[in-house]
């Protein structure tokens, strides 16, 4: 990483969001192959980081149809479902793929952790070995991912390791309104306060809290959560001595039917259930954020008509 490089770990308290892993069979759009599959990201261990699930559809009137996707969004019932479409149109060199993003509830404009899923699934089940480079057409613009070696501060040979770097908007905070903070507090269950903060796109709250370790033991009042404005309340912290990380976060998102989210850090430079590594770099001057990390497979299925 550079000079403005920041590594930082998300975690959360399990014992709140425990979740199984099985196998399954969707009702729903038929794919050939490849099929959909479930995309741990943020992590190179199965069962870690945060999961995603990929569907690659063939059909453009199924990319189209927002209905069915929802339904196959709330079938998954993970934080965010990707829906990828080849678009034949584009005519760089770089293959290029239609992306959208569903939780079990809406559809959102952007997802860090569910991009990074649908560009693994890409270069190790879809792609050429040659390709090195995939864009993303969303409703937050062009995104892009490309393979990179390891970080520095891994502290591991990048040989055999498919490193991916995301290349996101940073997007501005500003300060909360009066009116907004008293009910602060009361989300968070009395945690130590340090700063709050709201982005100016999806209106999520930043909450600074004194310490990782608040991050990694907040309880949250998730009905507080709900009637709060905006979309969330990602909470941060700086990380303990020694832990190998600069801070802490965690992003809980009730309104869009998922208690805890992941990844939507951008915003500060959009999180992983059962823990998980990012490699943040930020370009200030071209209001930037790479973001670098690892991701696997887990399972793969078929959706049936």
């Amino acid at each position: 990483m550079g000079k403005n490089g920041i590594q930082y770990a998300v975690v959360s308290n399990t014992a709140l969001f425990g979740r199984e892993r099985f196998s399954y069979q969707l009702a729903g759009y038929l794919t050939s192959s490849p099929w959909p599959s479930q995309v741990d990201a943020f992590t190179a261990e199965p069962f870690k980081g945060n999961p995603a699930a990929v569907c690659l559809l063939e059909d453009a009137a199924k990319a189209a149809d927002e209905q069915w996707m929802q339904s196959v969004a709330a079938e998954f019932n993970l934080s965010e479902t990707a829906f990828l479409l080849r678009d034949s149109s584009a005519s760089g060199a770089a293959p290029r793929f239609q992306l959208r993003w569903f939780t079990p509830a809406a559809e959102v404009k952007l997802c860090g952790h569910a991009t990074l899923a649908s560009a693994h699934f890409l270069f190790t089940s879809v792609l050429a070995e040659h390709e090195a480079l995939i864009e993303f057409s969303t409703k937050s613009g062009i995104l892009t991912a490309k393979k990179v070696p390891a970080p520095e501060s891994t502290g591991v040979s990048g040989e055999g390791k498919l490193f991916i770097e995301l290349d996101f908007p940073m997007i501005d905070l500003v300060d909360c309104h009066p009116s907004e903070l008293p009910s602060i507090p009361e989300t968070l269950n009395g945690a130590s306060i340090v700063s709050v903060h709201k982005s100016t796109t999806a209106g999520d709250l930043i909450v600074e809290l004194s310490s990782g370790k608040e991050v990694a033991d907040i309880i949250p009042n998730f009905h507080e959560i709900k009637i709060c404005s905006g979309r969330g309340i990602i909470v941060t912290g700086p990380a303990p001595a020694g832990s190998g990380y600069d801070f802490f976060t965690r992003f809980f998102c009730p309104k869009f039917g998922v208690p805890e989210i992941g990844f939507e850090f951008i915003l500060m430079s959009p999180g992983i259930s059962t823990g998980g590594i990012l490699y943040l770099e930020l370009e200030a001057a071209g209001r930037r954020v790479r973001i670098q990390g690892e991701a696997v497979t887990v399972m793969t299925g078929t959706l049936l008509e």
